[in-house]
């Protein structure tokens, strides 16, 4: 296989997996991948997953590769909080929710984190456009918060809801509360509604 015809054939796609590759010419030999990798052509997301260093300089392109290294899956969380301002706290890591089992990856974009949920449970997310016109699943903030309280089970006293330093004004102006009542109440889940209890005591919403 010629290096050209396959950058040809591949780079549009930003990222692309070894399934797509074998679509499109079964007979490939996927020693192709080792050595272009080697020679710095391709960049190797996680097993089977890659890209081109020149989306590097592309921003947005680690979101975007973090829904396609670990599907299904979206970006909420730290992340997605730290994106709406309601954290302080710049996030390095990306972090999203999946209905596959947690998982982690570290490559020349950053690091993915992936935390598991419930089939049940993958709601509250919308597309947002990257790159030219791509999509991305990203939560909504009332599922980022509810996300964060339901996988992290240590923010079940006011002083813990306290370390989290909210954003007061952005969530009394942006955080939807109907909308979190009825997610809420999708996730059927007692211990969940107990800490959204104690959040809006704190944040007095």
């Amino acid at each position: 296989m010629n290096w050209t015809t396959f950058r040809a054939k591949m780079f549009n796609l930003a990222c692309f997996n070894i399934h797509q590759v074998y679509a499109w010419q079964p007979e490939f030999d996927r020693n192709n991948m080792v050595r272009w990798t080697r020679k710095g052509y391709l960049i190797r997301l996680r097993q089977g997953v890659y890209t081109f260093p020149e989306y590097k300089a592309v921003p947005d392109a680690a979101s975007y590769f973090a829904g396609k290294m670990y599907s299904p899956s979206y970006i909420s969380l730290h992340t997605a909080l730290s994106f709406y301002g309601l954290i302080p706290e710049a996030v390095v890591q990306i972090t999203s929710v999946t209905s596959l089992k947690t998982a982690s990856f570290t490559n020349a974009f950053g690091d993915f984190s992936y935390k598991s949920v419930k089939p049940g449970l993958m709601f509250g997310y919308e597309p947002r456009q990257v790159m030219d016109g791509r999509s991305l699943s990203f939560a909504t903030r009332e599922k980022a918060v509810l996300d964060l309280l339901y996988l992290y089970p240590f923010y079940d006293t006011e002083a813990e809801i306290e370390q989290l330093r909210l954003d007061d004004e952005l969530l009394h102006s942006d955080l939807r509360l109907d909308r979190l009542e009825a997610f809420l109440e999708k996730f059927n889940s007692h211990a969940l509604e107990q800490r959204v209890r104690l959040l809006k005591k704190v944040y007095r919403l």
